[in-house]
């Protein structure tokens, strides 16, 4: 059992690097009909192939590699224990963990499979893995397995994959040749279209490729990428946005922070999680690594507070803004120094200096440096820098202003000390534009496009005069439907902006008009017109002085022009704030980062602290080790440490990992297979009833537990019995499939053939045949609006079913044992 503690260890890190590769995302480029492109960011994983080939892998890496290092370590000669502990893991999947996540749903809860399509083929596979394998020990060729027979077993495992893909993309159930994609009016997510053989307006180009397979023009770099329906892609978004929305009507009176220090955990307990995360979990709460839930949302906590600490003990000095303006003639700039936090009982001294850019000292600005002296109490110091003027027309310019060499007193050395009563942060740099005035401007908006929330009310947009700013200009400007309606969405504006005289700035007031619609993603147009010189800025004398002439000479050499953004393209949207707490949730929420290593380090610190194990799920709060949490972590000390050796998963994107693990798992594999054979011959029994009950039994108990925690927090039965099924078919195909080619391969060069005596196996696979059935049977009748689902229901029928199938299992176990000891008839 111990080594079977090492496996499900070691597995721990094998699951959390196949979550952090699973997890990868890449990002495509959607061309609306109109040329317009956005970027979106999909899973380059899907999630059904994910969890067929490395999650399924995962979580039956030791009984494959059991069954080929047998083959292997036992010159090509087919064994018992390997393909017996693949039907003993099979059977105690399909009956004791199906039979004990029905019974741990709750009183008056059920959980139904929402994937049935899926569902259906892993289940077919699943079964007519065993039968396939009946057929070619006991019909086809009895006691050989001949080299297309291994060969055709394997390959069973991609058709399996392909066809559960087929499902999940719902390629049987539509006309599939015409598949499109999409922009969501309402969601602006990318959502697919199925069955529609019409092209509709709204069809887009995904990475210049239309969706019959035609390059969109002026565009021929095409990725071929999984994109999931709409409803899938942002499930755990609406979830997030869900809790915040809660939080924010509970908690009307906290500020942001503390919201989303609120939302973090339980955000991580109610989104959707993976296979692995379940393995993973159920794992580190077994040897007493504690919750992972609830450690990240402790850390979390931590954090923001060691940072709240921090900035009480530590003073934070930086400019007020990093980008000041002012024009040519403004004479002087002052820039603004504030002082944040700390005790306000230190003296700082800070130097500053100006820096060239574009703009030259000397002929742009005046050369300035200096030191600023913060006495206790004070938060705010000034920098003045003079500007120099002149008549020469040229592309607006900058330099910079930099702060640094903070010091506790005069003359002394920077500060060093740890932890530090000061620092400097950001912004460092204060960035000076000076804006040329002997030219009447370039009038344009800051950005070509702008979103704002539709509660936002009335929408003040900027429109800059760039380049110059003499004389007296007006700018027309109005309003252009998108999808955005006026009076509807927003109100209708025109008029003209009045630019007097060196202003660099007017506002344009539009007022959104809120209908309530949560992530809404509508947009409209202001445009802005030819500018109109009202007033030149000199004077209109006849008889000019010679001054005055030259003045008149350079107006009218810079008249008003257009700049590079005239139409700003507005997005009414929910709060851009409230998205960027969203995504910063979804960020830490991310369970590739919860499961995830960064260093070796993170690793060995985890694998010497003993943590709080199973607990109320929903608590915020870190239980304190009890003495079980103890015990388990003493007796999982070493395994712990050594296996925090492995790579990080931050490394190749958990590939070292993936790759390291694999390794370390088959070297314990081949001891237990050694281990298991010795057992049964000091016990006397045969290595296919040690296989069928205590191997099997081993390495089927971090599946349990992680089944269990499944169960009760998922939604749906999809992770603890979809994932069953998936797992039962790989086993037959990649564990007996790889070893069986192998040996049949190796034979038949040798001109021999491979022998397998049919016996046991055989008279093991055709009883797990038959209860299977049974078992898939009852789970489909449990789906009747009476019971509910597969999983739960009312009490009785909850727990019928699962004495059901502890009694079916009880029943493999005693008939395989009888019969690999001959006292019932077999093959």
């Amino acid at each position: 059992m111990y080594m079977f503690l090492g496996v499900s260890i070691i597995a721990d890190r094998f699951m959390a690097s196949i979550e952090v590769i699973t997890s990868q995302e890449k990002k495509v480029t959607i061309t609306k009909p109109n040329g317009e492109t956005t970027v979106t960011t999909v899973r380059v994983w899907n999630e059904t192939v994910s969890n067929l080939t490395l999650m399924a892998l995962g979580s039956s890496a030791p009984e494959i590699l059991l069954s080929v290092i047998e083959v292997c370590g036992h010159n090509f000669d087919a064994g018992e224990l390997g393909p017996g502990t693949i039907v003993g893991s099979a059977a105690f999947n399909m009956f004791v963990i199906i039979g004990l996540c029905v019974w741990v749903i709750p009183d008056g809860e059920s959980r139904k499979i929402k994937h049935l399509r899926v569902y259906f083929i892993t289940a077919f596979w699943s079964v007519f893995a065993y039968i396939w394998l009946y057929l070619i020990l006991a019909v086809i060729s009895p006691g050989i397995v001949e080299v297309w027979e291994a060969i055709v077993t394997l390959l069973y495992f991609p058709v399996c994959v392909i066809l559960a893909w087929i499902a999940d993309r719902r390629l049987l159930f539509y006309k599939y040749m015409h598949k499109r994609y999409r922009a969501d009016k309402r969601h602006g997510i990318v959502v697919e279209m199925e069955g529609d053989l019409a092209p509709k307006a709204i069809d887009v180009i995904m990475d210049g490729k239309l969706s019959d397979g035609s390059a969109a023009a002026g565009n021929s770099s095409s990725v071929t990428v999984s994109v999931q329906t709409g409803n899938e892609l942002d499930q755990n978004t609406d979830e997030v946005v869900r809790i915040l929305k809660e939080l924010k009507e509970k908690h009307p009176d906290k500020d942001l922070d503390k919201l989303i220090e609120m939302a973090n955990y339980s955000a991580l307990v109610h989104q959707k999680k993976s296979r692995a995360f379940y393995r993973v979990q159920a794992t580190r709460m077994m040897i007493g690594a504690g919750n992972i839930l609830r450690k990240h949302a402790a850390e979390h906590r931590r954090r923001s507070e060691a940072q709240d600490a921090e900035k009480a003990m530590c003073s934070h000095i930086c400019f007020e803004s990093a980008q000041y303006q002012c024009t040519e003639n403004c004479g002087i700039l002052i820039l603004g120094v504030i002082l944040d936090g700390g005790t306000g009982l230190n003296t700082f001294y800070v130097d500053y200096c100006t820096e060239n850019g574009s703009a030259n000292a000397g002929a742009d600005y005046e050369f300035t440096e200096g030191t600023l002296v913060f006495e206790p109490g004070e938060t705010r110091k000034e920098i003045k820098v003079g500007i120099l003027d002149d008549d020469i027309f040229e592309e607006d310019e900058h330099f910079f202003v930099r702060l640094q060499k903070l010091r506790l007193q005069e003359g002394g050395n920077e500060e060093t000390e740890n932890p530090p009563r000061g620092k400097l942060v950001e912004p460092l740099v204060a960035t000076v534009t000076i804006l040329d005035d002997d030219h009447a401007g370039i009038f344009t908006f800051g950005q070509p496009v702008l979103r704002v929330s539709e509660s936002t009310g009335t929408l003040t947009v900027t429109v800059v005069r760039n380049s110059g700013s003499r004389g007296t200009v007006a700018v027309p400007y109005h309003t252009e439907d998108g999808s955005a309606k006026a009076e509807v969405d927003y109100e209708e504006t025109r008029g003209e902006l009045e630019f007097t005289n060196e202003q660099t700035s007017q506002a344009i007031q539009v007022r959104i008009i809120n209908v309530e619609e949560y992530e809404k993603q509508e947009n409209f147009f202001i445009v802005l017109d030819d500018p109109k010189w009202l007033k030149r800025g000199i004077s209109g004398e006849c008889n000019p002085t010679p001054e005055e002439e030259e003045a008149r000479r350079i107006s009218e050499m810079g008249k008003p022009i257009l700049g590079e953004h005239t139409r700003l393209e507005v997005i009414i949207e929910e709060s851009c704030e409230f998205k960027n707490t969203v995504d910063k949730l979804l960020k830490d929420t991310n369970l590739a980062v919860v499961l995830g290593t960064h260093s070796w380090r993170e690793q060995f610190i985890e694998a010497v602290t003993v943590s709080a194990g199973d607990g109320d799920e929903e608590g915020e709060e870190q239980r304190v080790p009890n003495c079980f949490d103890y015990f388990m972590h003493i007796l999982c000390i070493f395994w712990k440490i050594l296996f925090a050796c492995v790579p990080p998963t931050e490394y190749w994107n958990g590939w070292a990992c993936f790759i390291v693990s694999i390794g370390v798992i088959g070297l314990l594999t081949a001891v237990i297979g050694d281990l298991a054979s010795h057992f049964g011959c000091t016990v006397g029994l045969r290595d296919s009833v040690t296989a069928v009950v205590f191997v099997a039994l081993g390495t089927s108990v971090p599946d349990t537990f992680a089944s269990k925690v499944a169960a009760t927090q998922d939604q749906y039965a999809d992770a603890s019995v979809g994932n069953v099924t998936g797992s039962n078919a790989v086993n037959v195909f990649l564990g007996i499939g790889v070893a069986w080619s192998v040996a049949a391969v190796y034979w038949e060069v040798k001109g021999k053939t491979f022998q397998v005596d049919p016996g046991s196996l055989a008279f093991s696979v055709t009883l797990f045949t038959i209860f299977a059935f049974l078992c898939m049977g009852v789970l489909m009748l449990r789906r009747r609006p009476s019971i509910g689902g597969e999983l739960g229901g009312p009490r009785i029928p909850r727990v019928l079913t699962s004495l059901l199938f502890f009694f079916l299992w009880f029943l493999y176990i005693l008939f395989s044992s009888l019969e690999a000891y001959c006292h019932i008839q077999g093959f």
